[in-house]
Formats: structure tokens, C-alpha cells, sequence
């Protein structure tokens, strides 16, 4: 049943030699990649100017250069991350680079800010998502936390079944939000400029009160820095191509980085486009809590049935008309995209997740691929998480927001140093002139690219630090000590397990004799295959045990045995509390005790029922018994199965067979004695 359920959700399962039919084309891996970072063009540009609202609509004269600053800092990183997409295709993106040109403990933190970051885009995506439809239907805005979770969990399900199903069903959304949002820039600016038309947005004619007003030196700076940080959301993203090198196809460095080329120009292109219409047309927005009292409406406060329309709702309402089907359009395909955004963290957590279990500083699980070839384990993490957040902040845009971007910039800052460093190393011995003059000019790039969001890092932490991004950086830390203990647990481990050089003498490998011990409820076919594959495998000593609950039950087994005649001693332990596995561990160290360089092997019969239900109608003594003895040392557990008719189901049988029917064997012919080695 599980198995079905499975299949039906996820799909069958597909071999390793099919893992280059789930590659990527560029045309598919744009929206798999960029959906992050074309996304956030539908709330970066509010939040500039909700930022700058708090001194009043007048500071909305800031926004060309903050937004200007915020394509040069885009465009600086998209730069440098072609750089790196050619020097590094493995997909360890920012980890491998710090790690590789700054060290361990560089590329540790690169991690745990990624994997923070991963978190939050999943939950502030569908948080935003699930807000901005909740606009328009009552029941979604009532259960917000729920039907965000409920997206995350459809999202997961969707992920689980592959990188092409995944990137298929996104790339419809993704590019029909591409070509709706650039349309109606290209048309609002042809109204503008061509055909003269004033635009007016919903909100035109609306004033807000300042909470701040004649701000000045400092103040004035600060509050612009602050709009600064929160534009730059629309960063975030970039990173996520630079980790999903190996899914694209061949030649993957040169396809990532044309992606990439392609994210940045249409990304800036509808952040550009968005502020230039947005305050053309008399955008007013402000901050979510404060919309009732400061939004003014013919000089009276909005009060709290006004629902603020996002930027990008306003400016469509500007081009197209408000109510017109390209202004619905407009607003669908951008709820949309805001839920389909998450894919982007889907697709990157998991590379990253892979990446960091291969090097020992998360489980192991973690590494492998799941049916789908996808990696399964690090998708369904990601969604846990995302899903606590969503519970735990309710779904809150505004403060999940300010823990947003901190840990983006951390890894931004940090990868570009260690390119700096990868470059420099490298002109130390390039004598090519032209492979000279090519690494300088990465070299330049991607240190103006680490200045550049060093400097933002540095803004985003002064201005978001009491706003929430303290929780961040705290996360980040408490996750860096965490895989060093993985990392140390594993090494410990390896040490542990190592085996002996040759020649070398292990007294813990050469066991003085093995004693076999068969644990025994009643003669039935389970202990006696038990009993017969114990005494097969030629230990030292052989012995029954049982353990008596009942005295006249064993007295019962006891004469039974002895009228059987079985050729093996039987030990009766007595267990007043009626207790098995006490008794049970207690004689196996007393055997140990006695001979602590002798092994003592348990063979406990076991049979096995077909169906989930029948597992609840027996007892888990078995399995408890084998927990406990699995913590002893010197001692082996054998379980010896007997397979009862349930367990035979139909799907097991060979197709073709009835119920019943013979099975033909073939056995390979058996090895000449040259053939034979020890």
C-alpha cells in the first residue's frame, strides 16, 4: 500500500544510466534557477519605496538611485558569478569556492548561510504568495498558515518526482510571468513616450503621513541605506545557478553561465521598468501595519477595510485599466510565480545538502539520490523546514522578510574573496598571455564584486539587525558548530573502523572460539531452521535458550525437548519479573565475562508476515532483544527468517505463474579446482 501511494505521488522509479535523460536545456533550467530571482522584481521594488514612506511620498525622489545602485550591484554579481560557474561546474558553488581558496571553516560558513537562506526563500515566497492571494479569497487569508504549508507540501511532492518534472511544470508559469511583466513595461513606456498618456495609478492621488519627517544628515543616509538593503532582495537567487551546475547539460559551465547572463538582463529589466512606471504613475505605498493610519484618502486615514495593492497590482492598473484581463493576468501570473519561486531553493538545498554530506558535515542520507534521481532526503529537509517557519512566524511576510538577505550576502562576500584568491594563485604560474589577461579581468571583476556586497552586508547588517536579522545570525553559527560535530562524529568514526595495515596484528579480528547461542519460545520450524543453521556454521559451542515466564510452560518445552530428542543442551533462565530481554542480555555477559576474548553469536528465529496490518497482532520481542545485544560487544546477531504464506504475495511471483505453479532454477556450473581461491 505504501509502495502504491508512492508511485502514484512520485512516480517509478528511475535507474542511475537514466540520470542524463533528467539533465536540463537552458530553456527548462531558467525557470528551475531563476524563478527566485525574477520573482523578487514583485516585492524589491515596493519595498524600496515603502522604506522611503517613512519620511513621506516626497523621499520617493530617492528611489532612482537606490534602484540604480541595486542593478550595478546585480549586474557586478551577475558578472561574477559566470566567473565562477566556469572555475568551479562541480556545483559546490559558494561552499566549494571559500572552501577551496579560504579554507574550511570559510566554506562552513559560506554553508550555513546558504542553507539558512534556501530555508527562508521557500518560506518567504509561499508565505508572499499565499498573502497576496489571500487579498482576493477570504478563506485563504483566514488560514494562511495552513494553505502556505499546504503549497510547500504540493511543491515538495512535485520536486520529489525529478529535476525535467519539476522544471516542465514551472516553465509555463515562469515565462508566461517573464513575458507579462515585460510587456507591460515595453507597453506602459510606449504610452509614456511615444503616445504621451499620463498614467495614474490606484493609488495617485493618495498622500502618506510621514512617521519621520525633515530627515536630514545622518538620518536621511541611514533611512536610504535602509531602502538600499531591502531592494537588494532582489539578489537573492543569483547563487543558485553557480550550485546547479551539474544539472545542466553539456557543456555545463558554458550553458550555466548563459542562464545566467539571461536571469540578469531580464531581472534588471522588470526592476528597472517596475520603479520607472511605479512612480510615474503616482505609486503610494507604505508599510503593511501601518496602512490604515498612515495612507491618507481625501484627507482622511484609510482605516483598516483598505487593502494596499502591490506594486506590481498598481502599475498594472496604471498600463492596462483596472479590472481589464491583462490587469488579472498580470496579477495571477505574479501570485504564481511568488509560489513557483521556492523552486528555486528545491533545486539548490538538496546539490548543496549532497555536497556537504559527501564531505562529512551533514548525515549521510542526505548524499544519495532517491528514485526520481533526485536528492530526495535534502528536498523533504528543506520542506521541513521551510514548513516550521511558516508555523512559527504565521505566515508574516514583513518579518520573515528582514531574516531574508543577511545570509546571502554572507556567501556573496565570501565567494568572491575566495575567487580573488583562486585567480591570484593561478597567474602565479599561467605564462599565456592571453589566459593571462583573461584570469586579470575575472580577478577584477570578482573583486569589485566582493567589495560591492561587502558593503551591502555591512548596510544590511546595521539596518536589519533589530528588525530580525539577529535570528539569522544566530542561526547561522548554531548550524556552523553542528556540522563540525557531524564532521567530528564521522572522523571518529573512521578512526575507529579502520583497518589494520598489513601486517599488521588486530587481537580484536581473531576471536578464541565462537559459542552459539539459539534463543528459543516453543519447537516449531522457525527454531529448528535455527537451530540447523547455527549448528552449520561449526561454532565452538552450541546451546538453546529460553527464558522461563511461565514455569509450566517451560517444563512443558523442557519434556518435549528431551522427547524430541534434539542434540543440543537447552538452558531454562528463570525471569521472576517476566521479562525477556533482561535475562537474556544478562547470561550473554555472563558468557562474555567468562571468556572476554571469545565471540558469542545469538541467532533468534524470526518469522515474516506479509501484510502491515499482522505486524500489530505480534509482539516486537525480536527486534527490542536485537536492539539491546546490538550494543554489546563481542556479540553477534543472527536473525534467521521463516517466511509464513502472507509474505509470498502475488507480486512476488514471477509473471506468468499461478498460485502454486513450479519455478524453474538454474544454478551456475560449480568452479574447477584451479578456479577455486581463498
Amino acid at each position: 500500500m505504501t509502495d502504491l501511494v508512492k508511485r502514484l505521488l512520485v512516480g517509478r522509479a528511475l535507474r542511475s544510466t537514466q540520470l542524463h535523460d533528467q539533465l536540463l536545456p537552458k530553456r527548462v533550467a531558467l525557470p528551475v534557477f531563476a524563478s527566485d530571482a525574477l520573482s523578487s522584481v514583485a516585492y524589491a521594488p515596493q519595498e524600496i519605496l515603502v522604506i522611503l514612506s517613512l519620511a513621506g511620498a516626497t523621499f520617493y525622489s530617492y528611489s532612482p538611485w537606490v534602484a540604480a545602485a541595486v542593478v550595478l550591484v546585480m549586474l557586478v554579481v551577475v558578472a561574477s558569478y559566470r566567473q565562477n560557474v566556469h572555475a568551479y561546474p562541480s556545483g559546490g558553488g559558494d561552499y566549494e569556492v571559500a572552501t577551496t581558496n579560504l579554507g574550511a571553516n570559510a566554506g562552513l560558513t559560506v554553508a550555513s548561510a546558504l542553507l539558512v537562506d534556501y530555508v527562508l526563500t521557500v518560506a518567504v515566497s509561499v508565505a508572499n504568495g499565499a498573502d497576496y492571494v489571500g487579498a482576493t479569497i477570504p478563506f485563504v487569508a483566514e488560514h494562511r498558515p495552513l494553505v502556505a504549508i499546504g503549497i510547500v507540501v504540493i511543491l515538495t511532492v512535485i520536486n520529489l518526482r525529478g529535476l525535467r518534472e519539476s522544471g516542465v511544470a514551472f516553465a509555463i508559469p515562469t515565462y508566461a510571468f517573464m513575458i507579462a511583466v515585460i510587456g507591460m513595461v515595453l507597453w506602459g513606456m510606449f504610452r509614456l513616450l511615444v503616445l504621451g498618456d499620463d498614467l495614474r495609478a490606484p493609488t495617485a492621488d493618495y498622500r502618506i503621513v510621514s512617521e519621520q519627517a525633515d530627515l536630514a544628515g545622518f538620518a536621511l543616509a541611514f533611512l536610504v541605506l535602509r531602502a538600499f538593503s531591502s531592494g537588494c532582495a532582489a539578489l537573492t537567487g543569483v547563487e543558485a545557478i553557480s550550485n546547479g551546475v551539474p544539472a545542466f547539460r553539456k557543456p555545463k559551465s558554458r550553458n550555466a553561465a548563459t542562464t545566467l547572463l539571461l536571469m540578469g538582463g531580464i531581472a534588471v529589466t522588470m526592476f528597472s521598468g517596475i520603479i520607472f512606471l511605479g512612480l510615474k504613475s503616482g505609486v503610494k505605498v507604505t508599510e503593511p501595519a501601518n496602512v490604515a493610519r498612515d495612507i491618507l484618502i481625501n484627507g482622511h486615514p484609510a482605516g483598516p477595510d483598505y487593502y494596499q495593492q502591490p506594486i506590481i497590482a498598481q502599475v498594472a492598473s496604471a498600463v492596462f485599466g483596472d479590472g481589464s484581463a491583462l490587469f488579472v493576468v498580470i496579477s495571477a501570473v505574479t501570485a504564481l510565480i511568488l509560489f513557483l519561486a521556492a523552486n528555486t531553493a528545491f533545486n539548490g538545498f538538496p546539490v548543496l545538502g549532497s555536497i556537504l554530506a559527501q564531505d562529512r558535515y551533514l548525515p549521510r542520507q542526505l548524499h544519495t539520490r532517491g528514485d526520481r534521481l533526485a536528492f530526495s532526503n535534502g528536498i523533504v529537509l528543506l520542506a521541513a523546514g521551510a514548513g516550521l517557519l511558516i508555523w512559527a512566524f504565521n505566515a508574516d511576510v514583513s518579518k520573515l522578510l528582514n531574516l531574508y538577505i543577511v545570509g546571502v550576502f554572507v556567501s556573496f562576500t565570501l565567494s568572491q574573496l575566495g575567487m580573488v584568491r583562486h585567480w591570484t594563485r593561478h597567474l602565479k604560474t599561467e605564462t599565456d598571455p592571453k589566459v593571462r589577461f583573461r584570469m586579470l579581468r575575472a580577478r577584477v571583476i570578482n573583486g569589485f564584486g566582493g567589495v560591492m556586497t561587502g558593503i551591502v552586508l555591512v548596510v544590511v547588517l546595521l539596518t536589519k539587525f533589530t528588525h530580525g536579522a539577529y535570528i539569522v545570525c544566530i542561526a547561522m553559527p548554531v548550524l556552523f558548530l553542528m556540522m563540525k560535530g557531524i564532521r567530528h562524529h564521522y572522523d571518529r568514526v573512521a578512526e575507529e573502523l579502520a583497518a589494520p595495515e598489513e601486517g599488521e596484528h588486530d587481537e580484536s579480528m581473531l576471536p578464541a572460539r565462537n559459542h552459539a547461542v539459539v534463543l528459543v519460545s516453543k519447537i516449531h520450524k522457525p527454531t529448528l531452521r535455527a537451530l540447523a543453521y547455527a549448528k552449520a556454521t561449526r561454532p565452538s559451542t552450541l546451546e538453546a535458550v529460553t527464558v522461563s515466564v511461565d514455569a509450566d510452560e517451560a517444563a512443558r518445552l523442557q519434556e518435549e525437548w528431551d522427547r524430541r530428542g534434539i542434540p543440543v543442551p537447552l538452558k531454562i533462565l528463570d525471569s521472576p519479573y517476566r521479562e525477556i530481554t533482561g535475562p537474556v542480555l544478562e547470561y550473554v555477559k555472563s558468557l562474555r565475562r567468562r571468556s572476554p576474548r571469545d565471540v558469542v553469536s545469538v541467532y533468534i528465529p524470526e518469522y515474516v508476515v506479509g501484510h502491515w496490518w499482522e505486524h500489530l497482532l505480534h509482539n516486537q520481542s525480536a527486534l527490542r532483544l536485537k536492539g539491546r545485544l546490538l550494543f554489546k560487544p563481542g556479540v553477534m546477531v543472527t536473525s534467521v527468517p521463516w517466511q509464513l504464506a502472507s509474505s509470498d504475495r502475488l507480486k512476488s511471483r514471477p509473471v506468468g505463474l499461478a498460485p502454486g505453479a513450479a519455478r524453474r532454477s538454474y544454478s551456475a556450473p560449480a568452479p574447477k579446482d584451479d578456479q577455486v581461491k581463498a
